[in-house]
């Protein structure tokens, strides 16, 4: 079957996830038969470079041999079990090596889903644990403008990019938002971490007028990837973990896009020396496999619901899938690669490559900022570089971008007018430089008025 017959059959039965389906009328659909390594091909052979890794999930490439082997072995062991009042290997397994690489302290894993999943388990956990302790005043969470947290009712109300959310407003708690200290609105000349010093006094006193009603204070540590992959300085952290110690409010770092060395540490809390009371984790999690997530909280956390079942303090969250084996074992093959390979060096080397591939587009006249950290890189489209003047959303450039890089074999898809790359770890310098080379032509294309 061609391209095109698996389009119709796709068109005449399903709704995709993000997507104006009308679009569809005008932009093609692309149906993909297999992967291996950064690529992914369709039906007749064509290849696509996956720039973002399929949604920023896929580590280590496409089919990877290693994961490969230990997702099949379990298969022919143990599919699923529930996890209330049973348990197996591999997930006991993966709960344990994950307490020991994530940040000091967070000694109990709750398995989740997905990302949105393991939000709303952190939210939930957050309230209960006020309420566990007597302090049932405690309902409300703090956020950043322009997070991003997941499309669950719960993990939606904590974010606040306005096109995912506005809609839904109506169903959605009330959250505290605070600006964020995201760096492209600093001043000519002051540094990002000055900014984001600057930025906090707002937080601060926004602790310290809620502390006693704040459960937590959720942020994305150091990028807001959906929200147009927008930057901050790990310092804003290394402060909030301090305010939120001192006000009495639980810091939950969701990490689902940027931990799993994303951002040149294998966890983006490490580069602000700090632990979080809740971590949510997955994407990256089994290298792009399987769907699971994992909070990561505190034993204090835990001992607040440990006791007698009468006392109705335990947490009853679940999922029908929670902590599936075969989930479970792409994870252990996930952390077995990140410790037999020097994967956070060989990725500071791609980093540098990215940087120095992408150097010449902070000169464009339509480019505002090509920022980076560690393996995410994003350069920001604008009408008017001096004053930072956007384009009109309605005019979709960066769409114009994504088409172009589909016809040089390129998988970009646009934040708006932010073009990004996130690509799997596997990628080669040379392979960088094409997408830099696309990206750098889909620019010129789109700002062409």
């Amino acid at each position: 079957m061609t391209n095109r017959d698996w389009v119709q059959r796709d068109l005449s039965v399903l709704w995709h996830p993000c997507t104006q389906m009308k679009d569809h009328e005008r932009l093609p659909l692309i149906p993909i038969r297999r992967g291996q390594g950064v690529w992914l091909e369709d039906f007749e052979g064509q290849r696509y470079l996956d720039a973002i890794s399929s949604w920023w999930v896929n580590l280590f490439g496409h089919a990877n041999p290693r994961i490969n082997a230990r997702v099949t072995a379990q298969l022919d062991e143990l599919e699923h079990v529930l996890l209330a009042g049973f348990s197996h290997a591999p997930a006991i397994e993966l709960a344990e090596r994950l307490v020991g690489i994530t940040p000091a302290g967070l000694s109990r894993v709750f398995f989740a889903d997905n990302g949105s999943a393991a939000v709303e388990v952190a939210l939930k956990m957050s309230f209960h644990y006020w309420r566990n302790r007597g302090q049932t005043k405690k309902t409300k969470f703090i956020s950043l403008a322009n997070s991003y947290h997941g499309e669950t009712l719960g993990a939606l109300a904590v974010g606040d990019v306005a096109l995912y959310k506005e809609t839904y407003r109506p169903l959605l708690m009330e959250v505290i938002s605070v600006a964020s200290p995201d760096c492209y609105a600093r001043e000519a000349g002051e540094s990002c971490a000055d900014y984001s010093r600057r930025r906090f006094a707002e937080m601060e006193a926004t602790l310290a007028r809620y502390a006693d009603e704040a459960c937590a204070v959720i942020v994305e540590p150091l990028v807001q990837c959906a929200g147009n992959m927008r930057m901050y300085d790990p310092v804003y952290l290394k402060m909030l973990r301090e305010a939120c110690d001192r006000h009495g409010v639980h810091l939950i770092a969701d990490e689902i896009a940027v931990g799993f060395g994303r951002t040149g540490t294998l966890f983006a809390c490490e580069q602000a020396g700090i632990s979080p009371d809740f971590m949510c984790l997955s994407k990256g999690l089994t290298g792009g496999y399987l769907p699971l997530a994992v909070v990561m909280t505190t034993d204090d956390t835990f001992d607040a619901f440990y006791d007698d079942y009468a006392s109705l303090r335990a947490f009853l969250h679940s999922h029908s899938y929670t902590g599936n084996p075969l989930g479970c074992a792409a994870g252990l093959a996930t952390l077995d690669i990140f410790a037999e390979d020097d994967v956070l060096g060989s990725n500071r080397r791609l980093a540098r490559a990215m940087a120095a591939a992408t150097a010449e587009l902070t000169d464009h006249p339509h480019v505002a900022e090509v920022r980076q950290t560690g393996m995410i890189l994003a350069i920001e489209m604008v009408r008017d570089k001096a004053t930072k003047e956007p384009y009109d959303w309605r005019e979709r450039r960066g769409l114009r971008v994504y088409r172009h890089a589909l016809k040089e074999g390129v998988l970009l898809r646009p934040l708006g007018n932010v073009i990004y790359f996130m690509p799997p770890y596997v990628i080669t310098e040379e392979q960088i430089h094409t997408l830099a080379r696309v990206a750098r032509e889909g620019i010129d294309l789109a700002t062409r008025d």
